[in-house]
């Protein structure tokens, strides 16, 4: 994974993980985006998007930082322009003008745990393992205590699916939340050792994109291209999962991902679409509502959700625009 940790010529520019990285000012024209994590097959759509956006003019530069928080963060200090995340707590918390303008995608996560358990209720006081500290794991186990009327025990936080999938086959865990992708692989190489519970359905973001709205204002023909290719691939992909695998670059960070991942992007994605993990249109509207409720039962957002005003969390006009 060293070569993703590298600037790219085509386009991109730096992909370290961000600790306490100096990122130099945005050059004009630029967009500076903060990933939550490193690339993986969960992303290859968006990077699909990417592309597109770039062959209509607009330039950028990613950085994978190693936890959601840390890529709040850096939006919010103005040292990344848009971000990759849920930061409705963050939105709420500092009264920054930012807002959500894209559903990435859906909170479509699944309980797994070795054999000893086999229903949610059997996890009441036992150890958990989560992604981040007040992210979308974090806000599902919140809302599973409150419909189940169970507590856990001790949430630990290790960011990535695969992470948390590795920590579980070394025996080191016995009970996390991870993707579709990961849950996929885990159940394929180890399905007898362990058990995915059953899980209520959850139509909120997990991922999404934000951004200073005073920014995107300022930067509005950027944004508003960024958002078009994003929207046309997310619909494209509804017509047919098979195009991302298709209009992947070998050369790009999907594209230098191993082998048998990228074999997998078109089973992955015809999954993921049937399962309804993305939304062709962005989420807009319905995401925003969805969003605000499920935050707010998550222990995220303060207040009645029906008090809330949408446009004090998502900014629409861009993906108003774009889905015309």
């Amino acid at each position: 994974m060293t070569s993703l940790l590298q600037k790219l010529t085509t386009g991109f520019a730096a992909a370290a993980l961000a600790l306490g990285l100096t990122v130099p000012a945005a050059e004009a024209g630029k967009i500076r985006i903060a990933l939550a994590e490193t690339p993986s097959d969960e992303v290859a759509a968006f990077f699909v998007a990417l592309d597109r956006a770039k062959a209509n003019g607009l330039d950028y530069e990613w950085t994978a930082f190693s936890d959601e928080e840390l890529a709040i963060q850096a939006v919010l200090s103005g040292q990344m322009d848009i971000g990759f995340g849920t930061p409705y707590a963050a939105m709420q918390r500092s009264k920054a003008p930012v807002r959500i303008i894209f559903q990435i995608s859906k909170l479509k996560f699944f309980p797994v745990t070795t054999k000893k358990y086999a229903k949610l209720e059997d996890l009441n006081g036992e150890p958990i393992m989560l992604h981040s500290r007040g992210g979308g794991t974090d806000s599902i186990a919140n809302v599973i205590e409150d419909r189940l009327n169970i507590k856990f025990g001790k949430r630990s936080y290790v960011p990535g699916s695969s992470n948390r999938v590795a920590a579980l086959m070394a025996g080191q865990a016995d009970a996390t939340i991870i993707d579709l992708s990961n849950k996929n692989k885990l159940m394929k190489i180890a399905g007898d050792k362990f058990n995915v519970l059953p899980m209520f359905e959850v139509d909120a973001s997990d991922e999404a994109l934000f951004a200073n709205l005073d920014w995107m204002k300022k930067n509005s023909q950027a944004v508003d291209i960024f958002v078009k290719a994003l929207v046309s691939v997310y619909r494209d992909m509804h017509k047919d999962p098979t195009m991302v695998k298709r209009e992947t670059d070998p050369n790009g960070p999907i594209g230098q991902l191993p082998k048998e991942v990228l074999e997998g992007l078109d089973a992955f994605f015809v999954e993921a679409v049937e399962g309804g993990l993305y939304d062709p249109n962005g989420g807009g509207m319905k995401a925003a509502k969805a969003d605000l409720e499920w935050y707010s039962k998550a222990g995220q957002l303060q207040g009645d959700p029906a008090s809330l005003n949408p446009d004090d969390f998502w900014y629409f006009d861009p993906l108003n625009k774009a889905t015309k």
